[in-house]
């Protein structure tokens, strides 16, 4: 709305009386780009290392930045939907960081910054963690997951939690992107009633306004990079095991990893960097390589990078999901590998070798292959493990089948309108994870995603990264548990038919944003990251269209 005020003033000055309006309103939006009569970013672009800039001098203080994101999240939240829960001490908490600070104590490089969480990532304190479910309004936690502790530890303030797509979008096969029970409806802002992809539908919408510095979202196939991609951001899908999952709600230890949705590469690499590592609560983190000593994800961030670098175009495979709805990202992406190839890299065709048999076996028993059972069995087992850990469980919700009652009897849940489809295929299973069925279902889906899909395709050419639409990125390393990162790729154009999902949300229109993914092999985040800030610089396309809808505040609003 901004935006388009500015663009009639603008027209408005071409006349004599419009000098004066055009002043004043410019004026106004002055004020607000300046804290304490300093130029500062907007919150819509500030980066991390402009926010602890202007911490460590003084300009404003971590109170103020969580004044100033409140005031943002109540400007857009009741049209939009994304923040679910707003934490009661974020400002207790930014004052005693800021006291910390004066005080010369800085926990790390998150000191004083505030974050949104994902509405499935727990923390033992006054907000719920329900995955959008009514079920566990009110359960407790013995402790903060480990996502929060680390972010903690590093001086971040947790500022809220996120809606998302119900269960990370694993109770229904009828429900839309970012709608859940508790949370209602979310929408993207670059389209009026867009769909924000899911599962971590509010985290990607979170960012993408500045409604924080960064938020946290979890992905099991696609939950991290097709949100980021929809909501123009940058997004990291850690190797499964560099971040630990610990008391997140789960859907599959096999499949589930958590990470930073961010507006930048940088503000996403630093936020890895505090999250990452070795848990013993999760022993999935016992791989990470160099007995857990982890690369320096921030250093990562080379200009340069594409030197001599060989990248891979999986051909194959997005001829294999392309259709006449994704013309403007196909397009894109090619124009894309040309920037990549002048900066200095071999680009060669690497396709996937079991692409056609996947597809194959998808068309022939859609929610009986080798993936869905590997998530049924794993839901059933690790939801059981998370609900045992809860030391305040109101409805007594202790495994799947539980959870299945209450929802189909608690009106709020909107079922049947909503199914439970997900979890009804899990239970008619009639195994869990610790049966041989389900490991077996496992290590087709390791070779399928890695020897067959996306490990295959890099060590058969001798490849740093496969790049390709991050429409068409997860599977395969979903199924490899190996790590993507994505990029602001572009836009379809002001005169993109608007298409829409059975639930009315517009699925592609005018705006909508896309990106690029760039795949690698399991713990290769610090290559991907390096590739991906060298294709961000190159083009900032994260810049070239601007959300419908804006929150108004600036620093430059609550700073006394």
């Amino acid at each position: 709305m901004r935006y388009r005020l500015l663009s009639l003033v603008f027209v408005l000055c071409s006349t004599f009386v419009g000098i004066f309006l055009c002043y004043y309103v410019g004026s106004l939006k002055a004020d607000r780009l300046l804290v304490k009569g300093k130029s500062f970013p907007s919150l819509i672009d500030a980066t991390v290392e402009d926010l602890v800039a202007g911490l460590e001098s003084g300009l404003f203080t971590s109170v103020d930045l969580v004044n100033a994101y409140l005031r943002r999240i109540q400007e857009v939240n009741g049209t939009l939907n994304v923040v679910t829960e707003v934490n009661p001490d974020a400002t207790a908490i930014a004052a005693q960081l800021d006291a910390e600070r004066s005080n010369g104590t800085v926990r790390g490089p998150l000191h004083g910054v505030p974050i949104l969480l994902k509405f499935n990532i727990g923390t033992a304190d006054k907000m719920n963690t329900t995955a959008g479910s009514w079920s566990l309004v009110g359960a407790k936690l013995p402790r903060d997951s480990t996502t929060a502790k680390k972010l903690r530890s590093a001086g971040a303030v947790i500022l809220g939690k996120t809606n998302l797509s119900q269960w990370a979008f694993f109770r229904s096969n009828n429900s839309s992107n970012g709608w859940s029970a508790y949370g209602g409806q979310n929408y993207a802002a670059y389209y009026p009633s867009q769909d924000p992809s899911g599962s971590s539908s509010g985290s990607g919408v979170a960012s993408s306004l500045g409604l924080a510095a960064i938020s946290i979202g979890t992905e099991t196939d696609g939950s991290i990079v097709s949100p980021s991609s929809r909501n123009n951001l940058v997004g990291i899908k850690p190797s499964v095991g560099l971040t630990s999952r610990n008391l997140v709600i789960p859907i599959s230890e096999h499949q589930d990893t958590i990470g930073p949705m961010a507006r930048t590469v940088k503000d996403a690499a630093y936020v890895l960097q505090a999250m990452a590592g070795v848990d013993p609560y999760d022993n999935y983190t016992l791989a990470i390589p160099n007995n857990g000593t982890l690369p320096d994800y921030v250093g990562a961030c080379n200009f340069s990078a594409f030197s001599g670098a060989r990248i891979g175009v999986a051909t194959n495979l997005i001829e294999g999901f392309a259709d006449n709805t994704t013309v403007v990202e196909v397009a894109a992406f090619y124009d894309a590998v040309k920037i990549i190839r002048n900066a200095g890299a071999t680009v060669v065709e690497s396709n996937f070798t079991y692409l056609d048999q996947w597809i194959s076996t998808l068309t022939e028993r859609p929610t009986n292959d080798n993936e869905s059972i590997v998530l049924q069995s794993d839901f059933i087992t690790n939801l059981y493990q998370y609900l045992s850990e809860l030391t305040v469980n109101p409805n007594n919700i202790t495994d799947l089948a539980s959870e299945r009652t209450f929802t189909q009897n608690f009106p709020l849940e909107d079922y049947p309108d909503r199914n439970t489809a997900s979890w009804d295929l899990a239970l008619e299973l009639g195994y869990n994870n610790t049966d041989i069925r389900a490991w077996e279902a496992f290590q087709a889906d390791l070779y399928i995603g890695g020897e067959g899909g996306i490990i295959g395709a890099l060590e058969r050419n001798n490849l740093d990264a496969v790049i390709v639409p991050t429409s068409f990125s997860s599977n395969f390393p979903a199924m490899a548990q190996s790590p993507i990162v994505t990029v602001p790729l572009g836009f379809y154009p002001a005169n993109q038919t608007v298409v829409k999902t059975e639930r009315g949300l517009v699925d592609t229109g005018p705006n909508v944003p896309f990106g690029i993914a760039f795949l690698g092999v399991r713990f290769s985040e610090a290559t991907l990251i390096s590739f991906a800030y060298a294709f961000e610089q190159r083009t900032m396309h994260r810049n070239d269209v601007q959300p419908y809808i804006l929150p108004k505040t600036e620093l430059g609003d609550v700073v006394g």
